[in-house]
């Protein structure tokens, strides 16, 4: 019989996977736009960046949208999100 246990080992190696990729995203975004957004700004659905920030910070980061996903690139590798929103 498996342990609840072991089944709660699968669901936070997820967790931490996603908590670890919405870190790179902020470190990226820090990097490129030269602001800090909180980890709880950020949401990642279906491989979607939903961010909950100011419009005028979102302007500047579709107008560097390229640059940002070279450096995402470089530190996720393939796994990626497909677009920020």
């Amino acid at each position: 019989m498996i342990e609840i246990k072991d089944l709660l080992s699968r669901f936070s190696n997820i967790l931490l996977s996603l908590e670890g990729k919405k870190g790179t995203i902020r470190k990226v975004l820090s990097e490129v736009i030269k602001i800090n957004i909180d980890s709880k700004d950020i949401k990642i659905k279906n491989n979607i960046v939903y961010l909950n920030i100011k419009p005028i910070y979102k302007n500047e980061i579709f107008l560097k949208q390229e640059q940002i996903f070279l450096k995402m690139k470089e530190a996720l590798g393939k796994k990626i999100p497909q677009s920020l929103r």
